[in-house]
């Protein structure tokens, strides 16, 4: 795993140096766009705290704000390996963002089975049966994979991320453009979002 980890960060170098653009509006949504408050989550899928959060606390958004159309709340990708760049590759193969939070959710509730491992050949399988579960099909995840666009895109998002909101850690959550720092817990992030409405 750690060869693989020095050919992800050697290709995240090369897109910094290439890449610039500012790709905030490619982030996976869920909400109207004219919420009150937005919340932005920055997260890398194989990040065992993001996955507790998104149990935890966007399952309870879901229900109290975002389907009563008060909150919008944006999956922003933030990899720190290259297992977690893939699985995120494999849930942009969605283009229904519906269908990208449930693939989402099942990557994180599976991310024990899926995101350890030293051989990426078995993690990309491991991943893609999640996928099989959410209507994607092998032959669109391979090519979802092999597109170089789908990677770079990826990991221009991360490079904004870096100099726009200074992430050192995941997840890193930020209501109405300010930071979050309190409890994980869902009634403190409650009490922090009823503080925006």
């Amino acid at each position: 795993m750690r060869e693989l980890n020095k050919i992800f960060y050697k290709a995240l170098f090369l897109i910094i140096i290439v890449f610039s653009a500012d790709a905030e509006s490619k982030s996976v949504f869920e909400g109207k766009s004219e919420a009150k408050v937005i919340i932005k989550v920055f997260s890398s899928l194989t990040c065992p705290a993001c996955a507790n959060f998104h149990s935890k606390i966007y399952s309870q958004l879901k229900i109290d704000f975002i389907d009563e159309g008060i909150i919008r709340f944006e999956h922003h990708p933030f990899p720190l390996d290259l297992a977690a760049l893939n699985a995120e590759i494999i849930l942009r193969c969605h283009v229904d963002n519906s269908k990208r939070f449930e693939l989402l959710g099942k990557i994180y509730e599976k991310q024990r089975l899926w995101a350890s491992g030293s051989d990426i050949n078995k993690i990309n399988d491991s991943i893609k049966k999640i996928g099989l579960e959410t209507n994607l099909n092998n032959e669109q995840m391979d090519k979802c994979l092999k597109n170089d666009k789908s990677q770079d895109e990826i990991l221009n998002l991360r490079i904004e991320a870096q100099k726009k909101y200074k992430i050192e850690a995941t997840p890193t959550i930020f209501i109405n453009g300010k930071k979050y720092s309190g409890k994980i817990e869902y009634k403190q992030f409650k009490k922090a979002i009823e503080r925006n409405l």
